[in-house]
């Protein structure tokens, strides 16, 4: 009897020994997991440079109304690698993206800027890269005098007040792509460019950090080889990386969202507001609760400079964009759209005879406005000139469903706050009186723009 006691009490002297184990390995665990998560934190915390928004900038932005970030691709050469050619000491923006997070985070714009703009570039103090006394040259080099020379020439530009920047340089771009485990992409043809050491075969692909960065960068492989021909290419590669980022393949991985994260912040550079991995969460916490399909990257309307025909100037359409981002309504309405034509749409006669008179006595009016409707297919018969002054404008049309159908539509399009009138005329007939300049709703226009959302499929 003794002896099962005995045993007994050995048994129960073991469970406890095997239990205070457990439990010792248990708070072992969980104290190398803290430790782990805090050298984790230190260390990216200690990844982050900072530079100046501004010479002299304390100001907090308000968010609640939307937030703006100025985000520059730079083509320093200061690398390890050599492949990108030799270090000039020069320092520009490469790509720059006016990124606009809407009130209530339900969608983001990104407008990208083109790196061949030339404007009066404003003067800039110094911030630690020399001070600037202005004049007139290409946007992208205002970064030779640091960021916060880029976010003034940006925000002379365009008028919208800028919150934060990020600048990310080559290198950087490379180790993100491959921290992510590459991105994927599609092409409608085979690209090479040996300038950018690109070799890329047509179709579904996976590209590594440095592909990746050639096919933003090409201007050779692509299109007439200028600036504006390789922005198609780099809404590709930023659309790959959104939906790259935002699956499984890197959510559901710790190890290579931490490596994600790691390369990351490694690789920016950002106003002091943005320089804590709190005030980055904050950011990444908003840009989370928009859903892919609201992402919509889009190229600044531009036309050629008339100091030269090789760099390119803002377009009239560029200020009404801008505009809506200060406002923070939607860029492009069209954009928003679902895709596809409407029944109503589909049952205009586009064919229909279409005249446009000059009512307003303006020089050149009704031409002007006549461009609009050929370009989206209609058929102006008639440019003409009112005998007399219109005090308003009128829509009128013969007495018959195909022009009411065909009217109604064509009012839609070109944005018109204006309804048909039957009236005795045998085409459809646009008088723009001198009340013309009403007839518009410019927060309601569609502007034809190269754009795409971040969800679209990468071979569309």
């Amino acid at each position: 009897m003794n002896s099962l006691r005995t045993a007994s009490a050995a048994m129960r002297n073991s469970k406890r020994t095997r239990r205070r184990m457990f439990a010792i390995m248990a708070v072992a665990l969980v104290l190398a997991l803290l430790v782990t998560a805090g050298f984790a934190f230190l260390r990216l915390q200690g990844n982050i440079s900072v530079s100046a928004l501004r010479a002299s900038d304390s100001e907090i932005p308000d968010s609640s109304e939307g937030l703006s970030v100025l985000v520059l691709g730079s083509d320093s050469r200061d690398f390890s690698s050599a492949g990108f050619g030799s270090d000039t000491g020069s320092r520009r923006s490469d790509s720059m993206l006016l990124v606009h997070v809407s009130p209530g985070n339900e969608r983001i714009e990104a407008i990208q800027i083109p790196r061949d703009t030339v404007m009066q570039l404003p003067a800039c103090a110094d911030t630690g890269s020399g001070a600037y006394a202005g004049g007139y040259g290409m946007i992208n080099s205002a970064l030779n005098y640091g960021p916060a020379c880029s976010v003034a020439a940006v925000e002379a530009l365009t008028a919208v007040r800028l919150d934060h920047f990020i600048e990310v340089d080559f290198e950087g771009f490379i180790s993100i792509i491959d921290a992510l485990g590459g991105v994927k992409v599609c092409l409608a043809q085979p690209m090479s460019d040996p300038k950018a050491n690109l070799d890329l075969p047509v179709g579904r692909q996976e590209l590594d950090g440095t592909d990746a960065l050639a096919l933003a960068r090409t201007r050779h492989a692509v299109g007439d080889g200028s600036d504006l021909a390789r922005l198609g290419n780099q809404q590709k590669v930023m659309s790959a990386i959104v939906q790259r980022a935002t699956s499984k393949e890197v959510l559901a991985r710790p190890d290579r969202l931490y490596s994600f994260l790691d390369a990351t912040t490694s690789s920016m550079t950002v106003d002091p507001q943005l320089s804590s991995l709190q005030d980055l969460a904050s950011l990444a916490a908003r840009i989370k609760e928009v859903p892919t399909d609201k992402i919509v990257f889009m190229t600044m309307p531009n036309q050629p400079a008339p100091s030269n025909a090789n760099r390119v100037v803002p377009a009239p359409d560029a200020t009404l964009i801008f505009e809506r981002i200060k406002q923070g309504i939607l860029v492009n309405p069209g954009s928003d759209s679902a895709t596809g034509t409407s029944a109503a749409e589909q049952s205009a006669n586009r064919k229909l005879p279409l005249s446009i008179v000059n009512g307003a006595h303006v020089s050149g009016l009704a031409g002007q406005f006549a461009n609009d409707p050929t370009k989206q297919g209609y058929t102006v018969i008639s440019i003409a000139t009112a005998a007399t002054s219109q005090a308003q404008s009128k829509l009128l049309i013969p007495d018959t469903n195909d022009a009411r159908r065909t009217a109604a539509v064509f009012a839609k399009a070109m944005n018109l706050d204006i309804k048909a009138s039957v009236a005795e005329v045998e085409s459809i007939e646009l008088i723009l009186g001198q009340d013309y300049q009403d007839l518009e709703r410019p927060e309601k226009k569609p502007i034809q723009m190269d754009s795409r959302s971040a969800d679209q499929d990468l071979c569309g």
